[in-house]
């Protein structure tokens, strides 16, 4: 009885035995083969980090060689996702933070152990030294450095070279994380986005192993970062500041070009902002006083801001009229204060009286320019307004994707957009750049370009050209068209009967054309009206006449007569600039 007590027993015994054995074996073979690649993976994240080494920006510099930008470290503190036995309340009085914040990220990113997390950013140098002689008492918990820029004339050239700023979720998902981080500074705006993948260059990486409290023990792998190429633009910084000083307190914006390769010799919008606001993260507050001011400081008028040309519309209608061989030695008409079609007056600022080219040009005489338009026809008009670059987006993308492109008005146009017909009167108003008429002002700077140099065609673009640059492209337009136009737009700043006088240089010939395009209808003097009623005022201009070198156009806001306001602004930045040739 005992003996086969006993057997059963034994036996019992190793069935246990055996089981216990196969589970063992079992779960072996689980962790071994089935989840094998998995453990070896949690084990390797949580002995190894991986850590982004940002790469130094290239350097942007203007046409003679400024530097515009200089890069500056930024320096930030994170802490290892997973670090055991953190004291947060310590930590959070060390850091000057919510301690609730930190224990809250800790715990969210507890198991994402290859993130570090970011506490804290824009450290001041006191900071650090704070942090650095405690470090050691948090595991984990590292100093680390992005780039970011300080601009070194401020807020002139701003719109053109634009700021730095976190990457959204987008630009994360779009150019990939093995390029930019979040931590990472790129560029947002102006040239800085244009050429952000350019000026950013290749950041490094450095993988370190570390022990289970998330101390570090050892580089495993280190690649070095690869700085970005600098960058030459054709913008003259100290014509750049020269033109947004002449506006002083008023708005506006001022578009000049070499006639020569279509380089982009200055352009300003102002008033403008300063860049160095966004360089250590701009905070809710001062975001919203510069996004919210009525003054619209990010606003890019030279290529965002589509205004009514005004008088300035003549020079393209003066072409197409000599094209088309309505405008001639011949012609002429009689301007004795406005035009009576049918029961409506259209008038003319000042009475003529026998009006013929290029005075009608010289005088800024409406009448002439009613009878030209009404003989070219509307449609003729537009196509000559896309052949000179008005009413086409210029593609530089400066100001992102937000260029306007204006309204040169057509009959399909009216018809598609209004669903009526268009009318005679409307031609005589579009004739003199009013009514449905707007343009840019760096359309208008391509227009007189194109006059000055003859209808030659080249992209515009905002980096040095080397070299001579060949045209893309010339107008069909006859070269005496030209040389008639031109001479009239001399005629404005030098002839006593001209209304751009203002602008006459004793340095430089100076051609010319003012505009004053009216806000509101009405006679009422543009003086006596509120400031936001005003008309604003034009003036477009290139120098010297006869081998141009510089092509401008301005616009302040609300301004006035273009004679007496904006004109002044256009002679100052010329004068500058030929006197810096000569120099």
């Amino acid at each position: 009885m005992n003996r086969d007590y006993f057997e059963f027993f034994a036996r019992i015994v190793l069935y246990v035995i055996s089981g216990f054995f196969l589970a063992f074996v079992l779960r072996l073979y689980q962790l071994q083969i089935l989840k094998g690649e998995d453990y070896r993976t949690t084990s390797i994240s949580n002995r190894v980090r991986m850590f982004m080494k940002p790469s130094p920006r290239g350097i942007i510099y203007d046409r003679n060689g400024e530097a515009l930008v200089k890069n500056k470290p930024f320096f930030y503190v994170e802490i290892l996702a997973g670090s055991k036995g953190v004291d947060t309340v310590s930590l959070a009085k060390l850091l000057d933070i919510d301690a609730k914040k930190i224990a809250a990220q800790l715990k969210k990113e507890e198991k994402n152990t290859f993130k570090p997390i970011v506490l804290k950013e824009g450290l001041t140098f006191e900071e650090l030294a704070r942090i650095e002689a405690r470090r050691s008492d948090f595991p984990g918990l590292r100093i680390e450095t992005t780039i970011t820029r300080q601009y070194v004339y401020n807020n002139v050239g701003s719109h053109v070279i634009g700021y730095l700023g976190k990457p959204t979720q987008k630009q994360l998902e779009r150019v990939g994380t093995a390029l930019i981080t979040p931590e990472m500074f790129i560029g947002q705006w102006g040239i800085e986005s244009m050429y952000d993948e350019t000026l950013r260059g290749l950041v490094g990486k450095e993988i370190i192993e570390v022990d289970a409290l998330g101390r570090h023990l050892q580089v495993l792998e280190s690649v070095s970062p690869e700085k970005g190429m600098d960058i030459h633009l054709s913008m003259d910084i100290k014509l750049q500041k020269i033109a947004e000083e002449s506006f002083k307190k008023q708005k506006g914006a001022l578009v000049a070009l070499n006639p020569k390769n279509g380089e982009i010799l200055a352009l300003a919008s102002v008033p403008s902002f300063d860049p160095n606001d966004f360089v250590m993260g701009i905070n809710s507050e001062k975001w919203a006083l510069i996004n919210q001011s009525k003054d619209h400081p990010l606003l890019n008028r030279a290529l965002q801001s589509a205004y009514p040309p005004g008088s300035i519309f003549k020079v393209l209608v003066s072409v197409a009229g000599i094209e088309k061989g309505i405008i001639n030695r011949n012609y002429g008409v009689l301007c004795n204060g406005g035009l009576t079609y049918g029961n409506w007056r259209f008038g003319c600022w000042s009475a003529h009286g026998n009006v013929s080219f290029p005075l009608g040009l010289i005088a800024s005489c409406d009448v002439f320019y009613y009878l030209v338009g009404k003989s070219l026809g509307i449609d003729t008009i537009e196509k000559y307004s896309h052949d000179f670059g008005l009413g086409v987006k210029t593609g530089l993308s400066i100001a992102g994707n937000d260029e306007k492109k204006g309204i040169i008005p057509s009959l399909a146009w009216k018809k598609k957009t209004l669903g009526k017909q268009w009318y005679l009167g409307e031609t005589f108003i579009a004739s003199i750049g009013q009514g449905y008429v707007s343009i840019t002002p760096i359309q208008a700077a391509v227009m007189t370009m194109l006059v000055a140099n003859n209808g030659q065609k080249y992209p515009i673009t905002v980096l040095k050209q080397e070299g001579n640059v060949k045209p893309s492209e010339r107008l069909k337009v006859r070269r005496q068209t030209f040389e008639w136009v031109k001479n009239a737009m001399y005629g404005v700043v030098n002839d006593p009967r001209g209304t751009g006088r203002s602008a006459r240089s004793s340095i430089v010939a100076i051609a010319g054309k003012t505009g004053t395009a009216q806000v509101v209808k009405g006679k009422i003097s543009s003086s006596r009206l509120k400031y936001e009623n005003r008309d604003h005022a034009w003036f477009v201009a290139f120098a010297p006449l006869n081998d141009p070198e510089i092509a401008v156009a301005v616009i302040v806001e609300h301004g006035g007569h273009g004679g007496s306001t904006a004109a002044p602004i256009a002679k100052n930045v010329i004068e500058a600039y030929m006197k810096s040739k000569t120099q």
